[in-house]
């Protein structure tokens, strides 16, 4: 199937007689007729559910959609795309390991990184996505155990390279975790550039009405997790009854040590509620983020001719550097999310985003409705001008994302709020 049938066909397929849409499961637990059935499950001698933190048939049926999508063997959904990050890195590394990531990132994985992992004993070197495979290969250590990289970085909007991140990986035997958000599955599907594993904040483009927190983890089946590197895969885990995850699961063998490890120990569970809705969303993505994109380049058109606008970054425009990498791997459109500066500085761009009509100042982005952010008066209000330009973040940067709206009445309400 085209992935625009896979979004409303795979995942839940009702038998004779089932219901039509989707059923929420909305129970913690599950009957079994003898203990010797339930003893099974707790081997994972079988498949079922026991128990709705380790799985749920309303989640088990999106994740089974999600995992088709990106063309992958097998899909685990978190609470949030934070815990999505946090269990796709620790099911692979622990104490006295290292990682290597793309500093383009969402503020939110670099300080997961950067800050919460190191006082757990995992290290991590930052590094420039944009340099070539001879400097980041310096980056690379004895005990690097993941490189890590957005699609479309948030809200820097760089693109990475995915087939010089995936060579860097592999000439090191680890595996290349990839976070897709921005661009979605339907865009690009990473593990067809060699990425190992991809991670989603699902509340964003997948969800797309922002109704419900989520994140998503797929594995592509594709790493040899018997290299020798990662012994946590090959010998017997103690605390599940001695199963060796390679000779047990093959293929599965990293998405089964995430959700019997780790989803088991930390217990980021999605609930079936958001996972309906979550599902509803998914249905439509395929219309959804092609709109987003065509509306978000005819913005950027828009504010790049605009004499009140002092740049535009968008990855989609011609005239971005990051414009050959959109056209190999996101062929079909590069995502909603514009970032432009007003002209006048911090206090320009408050004025801006306070005389818009159409769209709404929220933190959020990636759904529906057009919505736009001033970061240096809001997320990173407590920061100094000269401490903004160090991260990235110019007083002057407005993030803006772009919705499914008649692109003439958002590009309207821009240019009046522009004009005030």
């Amino acid at each position: 199937m085209k992935i625009e049938t896979k979004c409303v066909q795979e995942g839940y397929k009702p038998k004779n007689g089932e219901a039509r849409v989707l059923p929420i499961y909305q129970s913690t637990t599950f009957k079994y007729d003898s203990s010797d059935y339930m003893g099974k499950l707790f081997d994972l001698e079988v498949d079922g559910y026991f128990y709705t933190r380790l799985a749920n048939p309303t989640v088990g049926f999106v994740e089974e959609k999600i995992a088709a999508l990106e063309g992958g063997v097998g899909a685990m959904m978190t609470s949030s795309g934070q815990a999505a990050t946090l269990i796709a890195v620790m099911t692979i590394a622990q104490a006295g390991d290292h990682i290597v990531c793309s500093a383009a990132v969402y503020g939110g994985t670099f300080n997961l990184l950067g800050v919460t992992l190191k006082k757990f004993g995992i290290d991590v070197t930052f590094v420039n996505p944009d340099d070539d495979y001879e400097t980041l290969s310096k980056a690379i250590k004895p005990n690097t155990k993941a490189v890590l990289g957005e699609t479309i970085a948030n809200p820097a909007l760089t693109v990475l390279d995915i087939e010089k991140f995936s060579k860097l990986a592999h000439d090191n035997n680890i595996p290349l975790i990839v976070d897709n958000t921005f661009a979605t599955p339907v865009l690009c599907r990473p593990f067809e550039f060699g990425a190992d594993i991809v991670i989603h904040s699902t509340s964003k483009y997948m969800d797309g009405h922002a109704v419900s927190l989520g994140g998503v983890i797929v594995d592509s089946g594709n790493f040899d997790w018997t290299n020798g590197k990662f012994p946590e895969f090959t010998e017997p885990d103690d605390s599940y009854h001695g199963v060796v995850y390679t000779e047990k699961f093959g293929k599965l063998a990293y998405i089964t040590k995430a959700r019997a490890q780790l989803m088991r120990d930390l217990g980021s569970a999605p609930s079936p509620q958001n996972a309906f809705l979550l599902n509803l969303g998914l249905e439509t993505l395929h219309l959804r983020i092609i709109r987003h994109s065509e509306n978000a380049l005819k913005v950027a058109e828009f504010l790049e001719n605009n004499d009140k606008v002092a740049w535009v970054n968008y990855p989609g425009l011609a005239s971005s550097k990051y414009k050959p990498l959109v056209d190999k791997y996101m062929p079909l459109g590069a995502s909603g999310v514009v970032s432009f500066g007003v002209k006048g500085g911090r206090q320009q761009a408050v004025k801006f985003l306070d005389s818009l009509k159409v769209a709404a100042i929220v933190t959020h982005v990636a759904d529906a409705r057009t919505c736009a952010l001033h970061p240096a008066s809001a997320t990173h209000r407590q920061m100094t001008d000269e401490q903004l330009l160090e991260c990235g973040v110019s007083p002057d940067l407005v993030r803006f994302s772009v919705g499914i709206e008649n692109v003439d009445d958002i590009i309207a309400d821009l240019e009046q709020a522009l004009n005030a």
